[in-house]
């Protein structure tokens, strides 16, 4: 007897109506003359009528039959004998519950539903959330609660029954064969071609052991298809997610990796000892493909099922291939990039196409061309032919003058580049679809497509496009026909992609009667395909090629699942219904199009897309080469402003090794057109000084000492020395006698007797611009954000407005917004799965373009003699119309070695050094920062008059940039910095990977050697292997392979090893360079500690300006009520938060992000309070918008202290009270003066801001 889901399954959401899906067909009957049908069913509860109506409506409009449905309710309540049905249920959602529930007993008790289990694995069906499951299934089908109750015999042994399963399979297959176990077959040299068999896709010629024996692979089997009961199977897939441990002994291997033979996915378990793993792990490889024999087990450590692997042979998977004579070309396919709509990237899409054969493929998104650089990297050097395009809107807004272009009916329009001139064009196009015709989608009016025409090849596009909707709309011949011609070649696709039409017509009951109405006539295939036959005719009578695409929007057909997901994430009800857009070969478009005839859909599939494949020249979506803005005598001007500030530090002339070092780099960076990127930043800089904004270095840039002497950097990258600033004396230490300058004794000139500077940090300049001069710089600035916006719009004055642009970003799904889509997707189908197919459908989600955005200060700037067209199309960040700023259409990383990007970056520090300077009138430039109380402040509080009691923390770092975040502060105290080199090491440290921990950590706990002699920085390695003696371009080349993480990958370059023992390099820095993946610049990491110092400087002598400043520059996070009340409030409210201050970090309570941001706060006041520095609070008369300032030696609070007071509102306040001059004589008075909001006098009346002020001014008659 069949189910209704079984034969009418496809045209519902069973899912949703599970009581109806499985209910039995006990009758149908058929009445052709009336084209109507009798459908009699027999439910397991009783259906509402209004459902069993809308499921009539539903049925006869997808199968176009006037269906009348009838139920016979004899069978309705739940009974023992359902739990078949329940449980075949419960395995398709929760896998471990296959096996387990055979010849089980079931008993009903009033509510409670008991199950005695005759096969064990109580404890696997609890931890597996089955009870609960089995209750939610018979809730769903039958309308009726039990409590659901499992029970085993106490004796039972669930992992002796496994074993003993696990015999009786091993003995059947032993029986089986009765041979001894098979050797390796010899792999020869080819692969024969094979057709997949049975699903398993594999050359088993290239089967090899590596784990364990050669694996019989008669009874392979499909993922999907094992469970618990299965014991020991044979199974084969494609690895991911390779993870390996170590057990605490050291001694022994845990190896865990994933396989996917794309119908599930599972998790492989390996114990091996550390020695044995060593011969096969280097073949366990992402990517590869294996076959495992194992026990399906339940890992009580993961708490699911995974495979017991006892052998694991390597084998070479087939790869579909297209094996026609003549290939096809692909003229419609969406990237990743088609906004949540495409799922694979342009490069791998490529990839395929030049595995296959084909001569060409286009690219064409959704609105966008944000996939061309992928395509580009994809294509490399390999032959094939890109076609750049879109899949753009299209509004008529010739024929349609009267209506707005906002509500004009958007048309698909597939639009190919055909050459420069039509690149430049389409990217014009694009340009104007995303800023001045942007409304919901990117739309381009037919005005604007006409104008810029020239070398583009308009394409009809699908169902979408405007031809399509004529027919289907049943438009007048001329009307078709002169649709038609506007295009130059028309197109079709497969019938799958248009099926969605046949159960797609009107509904005169919605909310829009009109929606889809034009699919009403397509109520068969042969609808669909006349459709196509009559754009052939199309074709033939206008004389245009007519061409089959794929609509491609996805790589394989298993990949729809993943675009399913990410549907129903949008909201899509038929996110599960997935047209069949996958690549196609030639011979599979070629059986999609054979009911045309052999020779026409030759034609369509074959001929005619190569036809237009060859009109085509293959361009560059971005061009060859580097292209810098000119600024006419930089070069001169830039070795001017060096030699005159060399001159005026070093003296005339310039001592040898200066001028050698500035030499070599002058000419290196003119030689290779660098010199307009350094007078450009320097104008930034000078421009910003004159302001009264210092700026601040970061990245590599400190690593040149043209950057130095051209004040683009504070950062001095000589080796350590002495000059005089009156008569220019210097001394130079250049064989590793001192880390640093700021390291050296305080010295007086043997000339003047007056103290000389003391400077210099040792860094190669190979570091920045490589070991040949030539890599493209980056200059990164960190202005005050307080002056940024002046900086970018100093950049449009010196370029030109219409040059400079943002740098545009591009925001894809990341990893943990898949697993959230993933995961509702699961649930909402009621679908339980391994991890490890979680994690597949994850990683098939993730790298999908979600939005666009602008790099926080990143500014491109294009050359007089381009524009921004020669390079990109433009758009608002993320398509925000009111936006002022266009940014570059690509990712600005694809731009980055083709036209300059500026980092112009916002930063607290240029800010706070501004209020302190204007606080105090002391220069920031003039302070000590060779003072070693600063350095003290690393270990201790001291220097600030304060016990770490007094504090809750050991450090005297709170609130100083880079020393201040607890993982810094617990680094400086195991490390005990002594010097300023110190706290280099100790900031490359906190900003590598595998550096600290379980490296130099380790190193410096057992003793092994110091913080000034771990690896800190990456170019402290070249430094430190050329004073042991090493060749210069071999130390280059290990500190390159060391800090990208290529040594920990794959070792050192070769001889390395060999030259750094002959040098007497220690083993332990060896190893150490071998656990290293990433590594900060030194020039960076002494960026950073310089301003630390700086600012640690007037932490300890001008305290009071030094926490003003702070908390106007970080005291978002501040609760102003709880500061307000004093420094006991203040620690109370630090306990509440995080727990005793003095307590071990264990004992310490968890916080939230909020949470830690007001702790952190919370400690700054804590200390400030102790150092007797006093608060004011908030009052409506004296405090000012945003600012913190010193009144009678105390700090005033600024009215956006108080929680839910913006940065606007407080404005708005203080406007407020200087238009009234003040004068409130109530607080009702107040709020209508400054307009304040109900919120803002709320929180002014909690923190005494009003003090005794009335609430309102009228006078009472009857309150006498």
């Amino acid at each position: 007897m069949a189910v209704v889901k079984a034969l009418f399954g496809e045209y519902f959401d069973c899912a949703q109506n599970l009581d109806v899906a499985l209910a039995d067909i006990v009758g149908f009957s058929v009445s052709q003359e009336k084209m109507s049908a009798k459908l009699t069913i027999k439910p397991y509860r009783k259906i509402e009528e209004d459902r069993i109506k809308a499921l009539e409506s539903q049925l006869s409009r997808a199968v176009n039959v006037n269906i009348t449905i009838v139920c016979d309710e004899s069978r309705i309540g739940f009974r023992t004998e359902f739990m078949s049905l329940v449980v075949e249920i419960l395995r398709d959602r929760i896998i471990v519950a296959n096996g387990y529930f055979n010849n089980a007993e079931y008993e009903i008790l009033g509510k409670e539903l008991k199950i005695n289990l005759k096969k064990g694995g109580k404890d696997i069906l609890l931890s597996a959330g089955c009870d609960k499951e089995i209750e939610k299934i018979i809730k769903g089908i039958f309308g009726v609660e039990y409590t659901i109750t499992l029970n085993q015999q106490e004796d039972f042994n669930t992992e002796m029954a496994l074993d003993s399963m696990q015999k009786k399979v091993d003995e059947e297959i032993r029986r089986e064969k009765n041979i001894p176990e098979p050797t390796a077959p010899a792999v020869s040299g080819e692969t024969k071609p094979h057709v997949v068999k049975d699903g398993f896709p594999l050359y088993l010629e290239t089967q090899k052991p590596i784990y364990g024996n050669l694996i019989r692979t008669a009874n392979l089997q499909k993922l999907a298809d094992i469970s618990i009961e299965s014991g020991a199977v044979a199974v084969w897939g494609e690895i991911f997610g390779l993870d390996v441990r170590t057990t605490r002994d050291g001694k022994n291997n845990i190896i865990n990796f994933n396989i996917t033979d794309k119908t599930y996915s599972y998790t492989v378990k390996i114990f091996e000892s550390c020695t044995n793993a060593k011969t096969f792990l280097g073949a366990l490889k992402e990517g590869e493909t294996v076959i495992v024999y194992g026990k399906v087990t339940f890992d009580k450590y993961s708490g699911e099922n995974i495979i017991s692997a006892t052998s694991v042979n390597t084998v070479t998977a087939i790869k579909k291939q297209d094996t026609a004579e003549k290939k096809r070309v692909e003229l419609h396919l969406h990237t990743n990039m088609s906004d949540m709509d495409g799922m694979t990237g342009a490069d791998k899409l490529v990839k395929r196409a030049i595995q296959w054969g084909h001569p060409a493929i286009a690219i064409t998104d959704h609105g966008n061309v944000q996939g061309y650089p992928d395509a580009m990297k994809g294509k490399g050097k390999d032959d094939i032919k890109l076609i750049y395009g879109v899949e753009g809107y299209l509004i008529d807004d010739i024929g349609e003058t009267e209506t707005p272009w906002e509500k004009l009916p958007r048309y698909h329009i597939i639009l190919l580049v055909k050459n420069k001139v039509g690149l430049k064009n389409l990217y014009k196009l694009v340009s104007l679809a995303h800023t001045t015709y942007f409304h919901t989608r990117p739309c381009i009016p037919r005005s604007k497509l006409n104008e810029l025409r020239e070398g583009i090849i308009l394409g009809s596009a699908c169902e979408a496009g405007e031809l399509i909707k004529a027919i289907l709309l049943e438009k007048s011949d001329e009307e078709i026909i002169k649709i038609a011609e506007y295009y130059d070649y028309l197109e079709i696709q497969p019938d799958g992609n248009n099926q969605f039409m046949i159960a797609s017509h009107s509904d005169p009951n919605a909310k829009n009667p009109d929606r889809n109405k034009e699919y009403n006539r397509i109520k068969t295939l042969e609808d669909i395909r006349d459709i196509n036959r009559k754009i052939i005719h199309l074709g033939d009578k206008l004389g245009k090629l007519v061409c089959a695409t794929g609509d491609v929007h996805f790589m394989d057909p298993e990949d729809a699942q993943f675009r399913a997901i990410l549907m129903a994430g949008k909201g899509f009800d038929d996110a599960d219904n997935q047209a069949p857009l996958y690549f196609k070969t030639t011979d599979e478009m070629l059986e999609e199009f054979a009911y045309l005839g052999e020779d026409t859909a030759f034609e369509v599939v074959v001929t005619n897309t190569n036809i237009i494949a060859d009109m085509i020249e293959q361009v560059r979506p971005i061009p060859e080469g580097t292209f810098q803005p000119s600024i006419p005598g930089a070069e001169d001007e830039l070795r001017q402003i060096c030699w005159d500030k060399a001159k005026e530090w070093y003296g005339d002339p310039v001592p040898e090794y200066v001028a050698d070092r500035l030499t070599r780099e002058l000419e290196s960076i003119i030689k290779h057109g660098f010199a307009v990127l350094y007078i450009i930043a320097q104008k930034l800089v000078w421009d910003s000084e004159a302001h009264g904004y210092h700026v601040g270095s970061r990245g590599s840039v400190g690593s040149s000492f043209v950057a130095t002497m051209a004040g683009i950097s504070e950062v001095n990258p000589l080796a350590p020395h002495y000059r005089c600033p009156k008569c220019r004396h210097s001394e130079f230490f250049l064989h590793g006698e001192y880390g640093s300058g700021f390291d050296m004794p305080p010295k007086n000139c043997p000339h003047c007797d007056i103290p000389m500077v003391r400077d210099g940090h040792e860094i190669p300049f190979e570091t920045f611009l490589g070991f040949h001069g030539d890599k493209a710089p980056d200059i990164d600035l960190n202005f005050s954000g307080d002056y940024q916006g002046n900086a970018h719009r100093y950049t449009e004055e010196l370029f030109g407005r219409d040059h400079v642009f943002k740098a545009g970003t591009i925001a894809t799904v990341a990893d943990k917004t898949a697993y959230g889509y993933v995961k509702k997707y699961l649930e909402e189908r009621g679908k339980v799965v391994t991890r490890a197919e979680e994690d597949r459908l994850t990683r098939g989600c993730t790298g999908i373009k979600r939005t666009t955005g602008q790099h926080p200060g990143g500014m491109v700037v294009v050359p007089n003699e381009f524009d921004v067209y020669d390079f990109t199309a433009v758009q608002f960040p993320a398509n925000d119309t009111s936006s002022d700023m266009e940014t570059t259409h690509f990712d600005f990383h694809f731009l980055h070695d083709t036209i300059l990007k500026l980092d112009i970056l916002g930063h607290d520090v240029p800010t706070l050094y501004k209020h302190l300077e204007d606080m105090t009138g002391i220069p920031v430039m003039d302070v000590d920062v060779c003072d070693p109380k600063i350095v003290s402040l690393c270990t201790s509080p001291e220097a600030l008059g304060l016990t770490p009691d007094d504090i809750g923390v050991q450090t005297g770092t709170l609130s100083i940039p880079e020393m201040g975040t607890d993982f810094v502060r617990g680094m400086l105290m195991e490390a005990q910095p002594k010097c300023f080199s110190d706290l280099l090491q100790i900031s490359g440290l906190s900003h590598g990977t595998d550096v600290w921990l379980g490296n130099a950590q380790e190193l410096i706990k057992d003793g092994t050697c110091t913080i000034s002699d771990v690896i800190g920085t990456r170019d402290s390695i070249m430094t430190y292997l050329m004073h042991k003696g090493l060749d210069s371009g071999l130390a280059f080349n290990i500190m390159e392979k060391t800090r990208k993480g290529i040594v920990a990958k794959v070792g050192f370059p070769e001889g390395a090893e060999e030259a750094m023992k002959a040098c007497n390099v220690p083993q332990w820095y060896m190893d150490s360079c071998r656990k290293i993946k990433y590594m900060f610049p030194k020039a960076h990491a002494a960026a950073y500690v310089i301003a630390a110092l700086r600012l640690g400087w007037y932490k300890i002598y001008k305290p009071t300006e030094y926490y003003t400043a702070f908390l106007t520059v970080r005291g978002g996070d501040l609760d102003a009520l709880t500061v307000s009340q004093g420094r006991d409030a203040v620690r109370r409210k630090m306990v509440e938060l995080h727990g005793p201050l003095n307590a071990e970090p264990k004992d310490r309570k968890p916080m939230t992000t909020k949470e830690k941001d007001q702790f952190t706060a919370l400690q700054v006041v804590n200390e400030m309070m102790a150092r007797g520095v006093e608060l004011l609070p908030v009052d409506i008369y004296k405090s000012r918008a945003n600012v913190y300032y010193i009144e009678d030696g105390k700090i005033r609070m600024p009215f956006s202290a108080l929680s839910g007071v913006g940065e606007n509102a407080a404005k708005a306040l203080v406007e407020g009270r200087d238009k009234s001059d003040g004068n409130f004589v109530s607080i009702d008075d107040f709020q209508a003066k400054t307009g304040a909001s109900s919120a803002v006098v709320t929180a002014l009346k909690e923190i005494g801001a009003f003090g005794d002020m009335p609430e309102t001014a009228q006078i009472s008659f009857f309150g006498f």
